[in-house]
């Protein structure tokens, strides 16, 4: 009988298309199917449940649909099931718990759906269960799930669960636990659990009573958030008890946005512990809460990234005639060596900070690669989405300059077959490319220009006919170099299919260092989650914003292909124009008209030095609804945005809204074959809090009024300078109780200049309508535009052209020239009622903010 076994580096982030043959399912002998990172669709072939001696199967990063095969129940072997960031979809099949070796099972960000299977509490092996962003909606977590005694994270953050926090006490090796952005209620289970755990996320829930004493004694303890929440009583105070903060050891405990009101007379965390109180009512009855600056408003989403030791001596420089480098962890100063790269992803770390573990992780790779601790150099780390931490590293020669030919072999097999198993904390990982440098010319039989844009079916096919006619023990080992970078790169995979669009205009790297001054962070006028922006000067004087995709983000590599495509065909005043691209090998920019002015979220916070005035946010709030509008009605084909958002709208120098950041779009629905036009599309949910169609977030089911609801809270935004989520509570809420109790002077900004309440009113019925809960009882986009275009027709003559509270202009006039304050400034007690009227000595048809 034939053996095959393939360590295929070109399986994996090499653009492949099609479909998964079925008749994969006939060579028994296959160990290992990697095609992560593909273009691959369709839906999973059964027959792969006949591979008996399947041990690791990674599908990851793909289009793949469909349910999850129930024959999947019959490998044996299985140890390793990574399906995330597919389209899959169904149950979770129970009968996965009959797998005995089952390590690992990865399907977040998929659209599986129904409850998650109790059953899954009986699988022997179960060390990860990630199953983020999925929709099991109404369903609970399974107090089953408490006996799995092997678990050593649960994530299942995003996933629409409902009920309460099973009590995960029992599992003695527990190390992660992730459960936020659902629908969970009750209080926070009592009993402590096991001293590995690491990182414990209850945050955007709706849990109640007090932060439980539970969480004191935790030596390994680096993250407790249970942010946005209900919880109240004291904030605990010996959380940090029981931990050693020694080195790059911290801490961090964010309690923001709940009902928290008492602060321990004796509270003195260490420096290594960042406590986080914003949002709650401690804040603004405690001075020793404010003065300690536990109050100031922080995110923590992002983890920290991070870069290895630098050389500490000042050296001569190495050889030039190979790819010499210093290793800055060698014990002899100054020796210069030729190292190869490895780009090493860990995919389910059981950590939130990699600092701490940094050592541990050194000690713990070398050891199985059999290599001396300081042949290994971090050159540097960085999570990605999941989250994932991406790792750059560099193996050295052990104090001789070059490795010989066949260590360099010798490490190639070990980190591409998966032969080495990491500790459990750091979880699973992947080969992201293996940079051979000064030693390709030494691996001639290995060279390749790679698989070709054929299908994978002939590829896997093909290998089927080879073995069934031979009987042969085969390894099939094809690596790729690139001639210029000499590196297995996933980045270069996906850059290698340049887009090319008439009409948008491909910039070079060069032209884009030399528009920003070579990036410099004086250039830099904004950071998010795809990169960073820089404001650049083209060659012929056009002023553009740049915006560079983060090296190696996936994630960043789809948006900008979403948002290429769109943009090169969207024309219209209301949405931000796309000048250009850069698409260089391990380069992606997206280069846009520059707005002067920033975004919408600038100007409407309380730093900003030039408020609006309620004429201009009129015309904005116009502009940004006609953009959505030309998406919902005139793009060919309609295009939901699904992130409609203050920071999202951009402002011209002459303050004309134009909408941006197409990064999560999704083509609206089209009609089928019998011209039924279908009312959503189902998708995980994504977008950003506070701004999120609560029905979307409840059912995944995206419409164009998903957007009118974020607009809608735009609009709340004008109207109350407020934020969507601050200080723990909701701007849609707080203004439907100001408007309901018929006093919404309290709300309104107070920045604004003097405006007519019969607008005010008009706009701020609208904006209400537009945030119903309910999908149907929203405006269409055409609805919202005639009433602004009506709302602006009432305003009075030149409010169009009123300056930011100047003083100037016709409303400010006839305040000043009627009334005025002990302190001269603008502020009368005033009270409107929903109807528009006035109850003060305010001359008719103008209203003073508070």
């Amino acid at each position: 009988m034939a053996l095959l076994y393939i360590l295929h580096e070109d399986f994996m982030w090499n653009n492949l298309t099609g479909n998964i043959p079925r008749e994969v399912g006939n060579i028994t002998t296959l160990k290992l199917i990697t095609l992560n990172g593909n273009q691959l669709s369709g839906s999973l072939p059964d027959e792969i449940g006949n591979l008996v001696n399947l041990n690791r199967l990674q599908i990851d990063e793909n289009n793949i649909s469909g349910p999850i095969p129930k024959s999947f129940a019959n490998l044996t072997s299985m140890k390793h099931l990574h399906m995330n960031n597919n389209s899959l979809s169904g149950q979770i099949p129970y009968e996965l718990s009959r797998l005995p070796a089952l390590l690992h099972l990865l399907v977040d960000n998929n659209n599986l759906s129904g409850p998650l299977p109790p059953k899954l509490a009986e699988t022997p092996s179960l060390t990860i269960l990630q199953a983020d962003s999925n929709n099991f909606s109404g369903s609970s977590i399974p107090a089953e799930y408490s006996s799995i005694r092997t678990l050593l994270k649960l994530s299942l953050r995003n996933c629409s669960l409902q009920g309460s926090v099973p009590d995960l006490s029992g599992i003695p090796k527990f190390g992660y636990l992730d459960l936020s952005w659902n629908q969970l209620n009750g209080s926070i289970p009592t009993n402590r659990l096991a001293s590995d755990i690491t990182t414990i996320d209850l945050s955007h829930n709706f849990l109640n009573g007090n932060i439980p004493s539970n969480f004191s004694g935790l030596p390994n303890l680096q993250f407790l958030s249970v942010n946005g929440n209900l919880l109240d009583g004291e904030i605990p105070s010996t959380i940090w008890s029981n931990i050693t903060f020694t080195g790059n050891r911290t801490l961090i405990l964010d309690f923001q946005n709940n009902s928290l009101d008492t602060i321990p007379p004796a509270f003195d965390p260490p420096e290594a512990v960042m406590v986080l109180l914003y949002g709650n009512p401690v804040c603004m009855t405690s001075n020793a809460a404010r003065s300690a600056n536990l109050c100031q408003p922080m995110s923590v989403t992002e983890p920290q990234s991070g870069e290895g030791r630098q050389l500490s001596k000042i050296c001569a420089p190495c050889p030039t005639d190979q790819d010499y480098e210093y290793n800055p962890s060698s014990p002899i100063p100054c020796f210069c060596a030729v190292p190869v790269g490895v780009g090493f992803r860990l995919k389910s770390p059981g950590i939130s900070d990699f600092g701490p573990y940094k050592e541990t992780f050194e000690t713990d790779i070398t050891s199985l690669l059999e290599l001396a601790v300081y042949q290994l150099y971090i050159e540097r780390y960085m999570w990605e989405t999941g989250p994932r931490l991406n790792t750059h590293l560099k193996l050295f020669p052990n104090n001789t300059t070059l490795f010989n030919t066949s260590e360099v072999l010798r490490l190639m097999e070990l980190l591409a077959g998966w032969q080495i198993t990491l500790m459990d904390v750091f979880g699973p990982y992947e080969l992201l490319n293996f940079t051979l440098g000064s030693y390709a010319d030494e691996f001639p039989t290995v060279e390749s220009s790679g698989l070709k844009k054929s299908a994978l079916a002939g590829i896997l096919v093909g290998t089927i006919v080879a073995a069934i006619a031979t009987s042969v023990v085969s390894t099939v080992f094809i690596m790729k170099r690139r001639r210029k970078r000499r590196t297995i790169s996933r980045r270069s995979l996906l850059s290698r299919f340049s887009v090319k669009i008439d009409g948008v205009r491909c910039f070079t790297f060069d032209e884009m260092a030399t528009a920003t001054n070579n990036f410099n962070i004086s250039a830099q006028v904004g950071q998010g989650g795809y990169g960073k922006v820089y404001k650049g000067n083209l060659a012929d004087g056009t002023a553009v914003a740049i915006k560079r995709a983060h090296e190696d983000s996936l994630q960043g590599s789809k948006e900008f292909c979403t948002e290429i495509e769109l943009l090169s065909r969207l024309h219209h005043r209301n949405l931000v124009s796309l000048v250009g691209y850069c698409d260089e090998e391990d380069e992606q920019m997206l280069v846009y008209e520059f707005m002067p002015n920033g975004t919408l979220r600038d100007h409407l916070s309380v730093r900003t030095e030039r408020p609006l005035s309620f004429g201009r946010r009129v015309h904005i709030a116009l502009g940004a609804a006609k953009g959505i509008l030309y998406l919902h009605t005139e793009a060919n084909p309609p295009i939901f945005h699904r992130d409609v958002k203050a920071s999202n709208i951009l402002l011209d120098s002459k303050f004309v809204a134009k909408v941006a950041d197409f990064g999560l779009s999704r083509l609206a629905p089209v009609p089928d074959v019998e011209g039924t036009l279908p009312a959503h599309i189902s998708t995980v949910v994504k977008g950003t809090p506070g701004y999120l169609d609560p029905e979307y977030f409840l059912t995944h089911k995206l419409t164009e009024r998903s957007d009118v609801y974020s607009l809608g809270v735009v609009f709340l935004e004008l109207l109350t300078g407020m934020r969507p989520i601050q200080h723990g509570k909701n701007i849609v809420r707080e203004v439907n109780l100001a408007y309901q109790s018929g006093d919404i002077s309290k709300i309104i900004d107070s920045r604004m200049s003097l405006y007519p309440p019969e607008c005010v009113t008009r706009f701020l019925a609208l904006a209400i309508k537009c945030c119903r809960d309910e999908t149907e009882a929203r405006p269409y986009m055409a609805d919202i535009v005639r009433e602004l275009e009506t709302i602006r027709s009432m305003l009075p003559e030149g409010e169009d052209a009123l300056s930011e509270t100047t003083g100037s202009g016709l409303l400010t006039k006839t305040m000043s020239s009627s009334s005025s304050t002990p302190t001269g400034g603008l502020y009368v007690s005033s009270h409107m009622s929903t109807s528009g009227q006035v109850d003060s000595g305010i001359p008719s048809g103008t209203v003073a903010p508070r």
